[in-house]
C-alpha cells in the first residue's frame, strides 16, 4: 500500500476534483492519497466526488486556512 500527497491549494472549484481523479487513476487498490485544498467548497466536492468515484474519504481536517484529507483508492 502506497501513500501519496497532492498539494492543491490555490485551485478552484472544479480543479481540485479532476486534479484528485487524474492521480487516483496512476494510484492501485488500496493506496492511500493524502490531499490539501483551500477552495471554499472543496469539502462538500470531496464528498461528491468521493460517491461517483466509489473512493473512501477516511477524514476531512480544518486546518485554518486549508482542508487536509485522506482517501482510501
Amino acid at each position: 500500500m502506497a501513500s501519496e500527497v497532492l498539494d492543491l491549494r490555490g485551485l478552484k472549484c472544479p480543479q481540485p476534483t479532476l486534479k484528485m481523479t487524474l492521480k487516483v487513476i496512476k494510484m492501485n487498490k488500496g493506496d492511500v492519497l493524502e490531499v490539501m485544498a483551500d477552495c471554499e467548497t472543496f469539502e462538500e466536492d470531496l464528498k461528491s466526488w468521493s460517491q461517483r468515484s466509489k473512493k473512501t474519504v477516511l477524514w476531512v481536517k480544518d486546518e485554518g486556512d486549508h482542508k487536509r484529507c485522506q482517501i482510501q483508492i
